[in-house]
């Protein structure tokens, strides 16, 4: 009996030990499951937003101008309070309206208080509300970024790293060296979240290399036509690539904290770094010579990498969690923010690593060279990136005589393809911008001196170096842009009508749906709402061209604010490196109201229906605090009530004592919607940079000063006329040094000094 009970806890501690064994072995067989989560979740965004219509026919009759300034009941009062010189009146004289300097008050809510103060009657300005939804933007993605997605991201690289030390452990061959290589992938991403951590010592120098990189962010470590510092990058980089390491200064409002510089350095690497696919030879930066960016070596590592990364990602622990569920919490959630990766993405990979497989893959397979090439046959089916972002200071030379075309530019999107582990996002302005520079715009065609703000000098050539904000808004629907372009040269260059009425084609085919999928497009649609052409039935003053200029300005201000909330998560566009071998009416003198809305009620109608969304879908995911629901209610509350105070404006109806008591008190109204957000949230003085030219070594800076006052004169229903005052935006737009990026503390230095660039308009 004792040897029976001596044979069988033997037995029993031998079948343990084995199955400790087998459970701590490194995988050499991976099962798959579906990933159809992410894209559920990405599909439900399209049902969130319900829009809002004003349904409201204008139907105000307007003075004529040149306005007789003596209509204006308050003239003298405003005129005196303000401090108006000649050239103000003289442009409400000719436009109606005016915009005068309003001193450094980087605080959009502060004038209400000021005019009430003084007894001035205020207008409340498309400006205003613009501004406090980039608040509400802003504010929710700061919060869910440090309190949730920091230690996220935090504890699944390090569960990334400790399960490819595991398998570069018991791993052979090309396997064992596509472990190491992701090893340090994933070390760079703890180090610069946790910089106290030991780097693994099998890609020590590899990850040391690109830390020192990323802290000293000079820009590209090399010149892409100099043989020696190719050589370079390949000996000592992760990914044998040329890097933008000007990327990783922490930009927007990831300034704010350490954790967030953090972030921000970590998520930029898991955002722009590229597991590409494409290896021939001659291989390079510049084509022709190169065929490819990559060495056939590199990339078939490169893929290998990225299938081990997708394969395992619901077979790695992260707390009680899987890595897949913690990645498709941060990507789903900054989707409905920003939208979806540019460039193909783990889901992506792990279907088609099934396909090819089936659901068992082993690890050996993947160094298999018909499986793998089946999986790049599937995976060449899928769309290259639409957005050059500057991988590998990819660059295009021509001959003597030989223009620049959109399809060099197709070139490049195509040796630019792979995986990104947490990619940056398509956007449309991005796009339209990559396709409105050289090699896409073609080359220069113009003879003005001075020559136009985006133009450049190549070896042996004059192309599109710069896109502009102005680009984005003809886009948008706004005419006036084109002509400003047209005016200052910035369209005369051989292919850029023909890119431009083909990304028109594009945009006009957009239904409301595609408009409003996610955040940063239902932004872009609200701003539309700004850029139409008023006709009769609005205020004398909204006809002018002067005031297409003003919601121009508008919008521009808003745009950069959209771009500054998203710097981290947005693909910012790349210049590839090149080379060449009215009715009179009678006066009913009324009592003068204490202000006005502006009256543009299908804008109102369109960022009410966004905050909705915003608050619903924040809410579903539950990623929402109080403070951040509390706002985004406060704003919603507003928006509703000026959307019809603004429709009574439109059909000339008088409006009551609530309404005037409202408009009255516009700076108390606001405070529910900016309370707790904190003083640096409330600052119109922010600063980004939207797209970066190789050539140049130079990176185009939108931003927004301080806020200036428009001063309007506006019919009442009686026919008397009444002038009223509010803060506007004031836009920017200039180049810099890509190694010098401007955060929004060094842009309001530069403001407090006086030295601000011109205003582009």
């Amino acid at each position: 009996m004792t040897k029976k009970i001596f044979f069988l806890t033997t037995s029993l501690l031998i079948f343990l030990l084995c199955s400790l064994l087998l459970l701590s072995e490194p995988e050499k067989e991976i099962t798959l499951t579906s990933s159809s989560s992410t894209d559920n979740t990405l599909n439900q965004f399209e049902n969130a937003y319900v829009p809002v219509y004003s349904g409201v026919s204008p139907r105000i009759l307007a003075y004529n101008l040149p306005l007789d300034l003596n209509r204006i009941i308050n003239y003298e009062d405003i005129v005196t309070k303000l401090g108006l010189d000649e050239t103000a009146k003289n442009a409400i004289k000719e436009n109606g309206f005016a915009i005068v300097p309003y001193g450094k008050i980087d605080d959009i809510v502060q004038p209400y208080k000021n005019l009430k103060e003084q007894d001035i009657p205020v207008f409340v300005t498309s400006d205003t509300l613009l501004h406090l939804y980039h608040i509400q933007f802003d504010e929710t993605l700061k919060q869910i970024e440090e309190k949730t997605f920091y230690p996220d991201l935090l504890n699944m690289s390090k569960a990334f790293m400790k399960k490819f030390i595991e398998q570069y452990k018991e791993s052979e061959g090309e396997v064992k060296e596509a472990a190491r290589r992701t090893i340090g992938f994933f070390a760079v991403g703890v180090k610069l979240l946790e910089p106290d951590v030991e780097i693994p010592g099998m890609v020590e120098k590899e990850v040391q290399w690109e830390l020192d990189h990323i802290q000293q962010h000079t820009g590209f470590p090399g010149d892409p036509f100099n043989p020696a510092d190719i050589s370079e990058v390949e000996q000592n980089s992760l990914f044998h690539y040329m890097e933008d390491y000007s990327q990783y200064v922490p930009r927007g409002h990831y300034t704010r904290s350490e954790a967030l510089q953090k972030y921000f350095k970590a998520m930029m690497w898991y955002g722009r770094m590229t597991f590409l696919m494409k290896g021939r030879e001659p291989h390079g930066p510049i084509a022709p010579p190169a065929k490819a960016l990559l060495s056939p070596a590199d990339a078939k590592l490169q893929t290998m990498q990225a299938c081990m990364i997708a394969a395992f990602m619901d077979k790695i622990p992260v707390g009680k969690r899987t890595a897949l569920a913690v990645w498709n919490r941060i990507y789903t959630v900054t989707a409905f923010y920003v939208g979806t990766s540019d460039d193909l993405s783990i889901n992506e990979y792990r279907e088609a690593i099934q396909k090819v497989f089936g659901s068992k893959v082993l690890l050996s397979e993947l160094a298999n060279e018909k499986k793998l090439f089946a999986l790049k046959t599937e995976l060449a089916k899928l769309p290259s990136p639409k957005i050059y972002g500057g991988t590998g200071q990819s660059g295009i030379v021509v001959g003597e005589g030989v223009l620049f075309t959109p399809e060099h530019l197709d070139d490049i999107l195509v040796n630019t393809k792979g995986m990104r582990f947490m990619g940056q996002r398509f956007v449309p302005d991005s796009y339209i911008m990559s396709q409105l520079v050289s090699p896409a715009a073609g080359d220069y065609t113009g003879t003005r001196e001075p020559r136009p703000f985006t133009w450049i000098k190549i070896p042996n050539g004059e192309v599109r170096g710069f896109p502009r904000g102005l680009d984005m808004m003809g886009f948008l629907g706004c005419t006036r842009a084109k002509e400003i372009l047209q005016e200052s040269g910035d369209i005369e260059y051989s292919y850029y009508d023909k890119q431009y009425n083909k990304l028109k084609e594009e945009f006009l085919a957009f239904e409301l749906k595609d408009w409003n999928k996610n955040l940063y497009w239902s932004w872009l649609y609200t701003l539309k709402a700004l850029l139409m052409d008023f006709g009769p039935g609005y205020q004398g003053f909204m006809r002018t061209k002067a005031w297409h200029d003003k919601e121009l300005n508008a919008a521009l201000g808003s745009w950069t604010a959209l771009r500054h909330d998203t710097i981290l998560f947005v693909k910012q566009s790349y210049t590839p490196t090149l080379a060449r071998e009215s009715v009179a009416l009678d006066i009913q003198h009324e009592n003068p109201v204490v202000g006005y809305v502006e009256p543009v009620a299908d804008f109102y109608a369109r960022l009410l229906a966004l905050t909705r969304m915003t608050t619903k879908v924040l809410k579903t995911m539950e990623v929402l605090d109080d403070a951040s629901e509390a706002r985004l209610n406060g704003l919603e509350d507003m928006l509703g009530r000026l959307l019809e105070i603004s429709k009574k404006e439109l059909r000339q109806e008088l409006l009551n004592d609530n309404d005037h008591m409202y408009i009255r008190r516009f700076a108390e109204q606001m405070e529910i919607a900016i309370a707790g957000a904190g003083s640096k949230a409330m600052k119109t003085t922010i600063v980004a940079d939207v797209h970066t030219d190789q050539n140049t070594k130079q990176c185009l800076e939108e931003a927004t000063g301080y806020v200036q006052l428009i001063v309007a004169a506006y019919l009442l229903p009686g026919g008397s006329v009444e002038a009223a005052a509010g803060p506007v935006f004031s836009y920017y737009e200039f180049k810099h040094p890509m190694a010098d990026r401007f955060t929004d503390e060094k842009w309001q230095e530069m403001l407090k000094s006086g030295k601000a660039p011109d205003k582009p308009f």
